[in-house]
């Protein structure tokens, strides 16, 4: 089917009270995976590229991103393609002409007001072009080989007045909250600030997204979701399936040389993991049925 918009897919989760989940992609195998999980599951889904991704693809943005457009629009489910933390504005300049529908525009780590005129040109800049944009207010933290942060941090976490200032100001179509979690956690022990993400959720009118989400218990992801993020970010659960299952075949199979052998068992270990995290998180409903 054409490819899916992140906005709808988000829109249609919020007004099912539920979550899409967005999965961070890096290789063929990843996107084959994310696909096939979502269809087991029978939901849309949005597979994400980072300017990290990019980086890794030798800065090259267009062979992953047309990989990724030609599975999804092979999917029996809606799939969308999101261009996740990008901090680069040449890198924001090619989405449109590479099948993105959303960008998030990463200026978190800039002081408020540089966050804010930042975030603000790349909202015009998007919105000229049908582009639906997020941003990220708070310390979430872990990219780029960051050290680890204490999101229990004075200062880390999100405020409500404040979030709710920048998304007038910087005209954004959904926010990143800073709520507890962390990006690039490989043991799931985030616990989350419910108390103030119901703060955020009251005082903002745009749909909520959490980052960080690999490291959150599931308990916690499903409240998360009851309490209003409408986006749930997973990344690094991909890379610990994929990692752990062709690490355990290569050690029985020393003798091992085709690729395609352990890739295959890494990307269906991807995709049950997608299925089942989809599963925790819900689904917005599809679209005749």
């Amino acid at each position: 089917m054409p490819l899916a918009a992140t906005g709808d897919l988000v829109a249609a989760a919020v007004g099912a009270r539920t979550a899409v989940a967005a999965f961070n992609v890096i290789t063929l195998e990843h996107v084959e995976a994310v696909i096939a999980g979502a269809e087991s599951a029978h939901a849309p889904v949005v597979l994400q590229v980072s300017e990290n991704a990019v980086k890794f693809r030798y800065g090259r943005l267009l062979p992953l991103a047309r990989a990724a457009a030609a599975a999804a629009e092979r999917a029996s489910v809606p799939v969308a393609l999101h261009l996740d933390h990008v901090q680069s504005d040449d890198l924001l300049r090619q989405a449109p002409g590479a099948g993105f529908s959303s960008v998030m525009y990463d200026a978190a780590r800039l002081p408020y007001e540089e966050n804010l005129d930042a975030t603000r040109a790349a909202a015009d800049w998007a919105h000229a072009r049908g582009i639906w944009i997020e941003a990220e207010l708070g310390q979430v933290g872990g990219k780029n080989g960051e050290p680890a942060l204490d999101a229990h941090a004075a200062g880390a976490r999100t405020d409500p007045a404040e979030a709710r200032a920048f998304v007038t100001d910087s005209g954004v179509d959904a926010l990143a909250v800073a709520i507890g979690s962390s990006h690039a956690m490989t043991t799931r022990t985030a616990t989350l600030d419910h108390d103030r993400l119901e703060r955020l959720a009251a005082a903002l009118d745009v749909p909520l997204v959490l980052h960080g989400s690999s490291g959150v218990p599931d308990d916690e992801l499903t409240a998360a979701v009851a309490g209003g993020i409408a986006k749930v970010n997973i990344g690094t659960a991909l890379n610990i399936a994929m990692t752990g299952a062709i690490r355990a075949y290569l050690a029985g199979r020393p003798e091992a040389v085709d690729s395609r052998t352990y890739l295959s068992v890494g990307r269906e270990s991807m995709a049950r993991a997608v299925t089942r995290l989809i599963g925790v998180v819900g689904a917005p409903p599809l679209r005749n049925g």
